[in-house]
């Protein structure tokens, strides 16, 4: 097991600034954007926030962010390559299967293009990312033919991540 993970924290007033923050820390491994000091100090129980204020990611709210978690009943079983919903099973491709481990290990959290790239097919992310769009549409499909109770989310122009239902 690894060791603590860091958390970067940034702070953007504007959606366009948000989403500019959002790139640049894709490469990062756990990252909250808010739009205000407040939200930051609340996030973090800090003495001072303005009361009343909630944690909220902004920048991520179109792609609802922080609604919680996928069931805990979706696992990926990598021995076998399968994506397992309750007790059904599906195959999975090599592409299929890395994509999924990245989203189900980090419920909720928004990967970008660049990050899934390197992560996937282990190079860094160029031209048009059809070939992400492509394994991302195969495993939609496959989560409906489960049923299962989760989907991946794109957030336009940062990348995807995986959400309830």
């Amino acid at each position: 097991m690894r060791g603590a993970m860091s958390l970067v924290i940034g702070i953007a007033s504007s959606p366009a600034e948000r989403r500019r923050l959002a790139r640049l820390l894709g490469g990062t491994e756990a990252f909250l954007i808010v739009s205000s000091v407040d939200q930051a100090r609340k996030f973090l129980d800090v003495p001072g926030a303005a009361p009343g204020t909630g944690v909220a990611v902004p920048a991520m709210s179109d792609a609802g962010r922080g609604t919680g978690a996928p069931p805990p009943d979706l696992s990926v079983d990598s021995d076998r390559r399968v994506l397992r919903w309750r007790d059904r099973e599906i195959a999975l491709t090599r592409l299929e299967h890395d994509l999924l481990l990245c989203l189900v290990g980090a419920p909720g959290r928004v990967w970008t293009y660049e990050r899934l790239h390197l992560e996937v097919w282990g190079n860094a992310h160029l031209g048009r990312g059809s070939d992400i769009h492509s394994v991302v549409r195969r495993v939609r499909t496959k989560l409906l033919r489960l049923n299962a109770a989760a989907t991946i989310h794109s957030v336009r122009g940062v990348g995807f991540r995986l959400a309830p239902l």
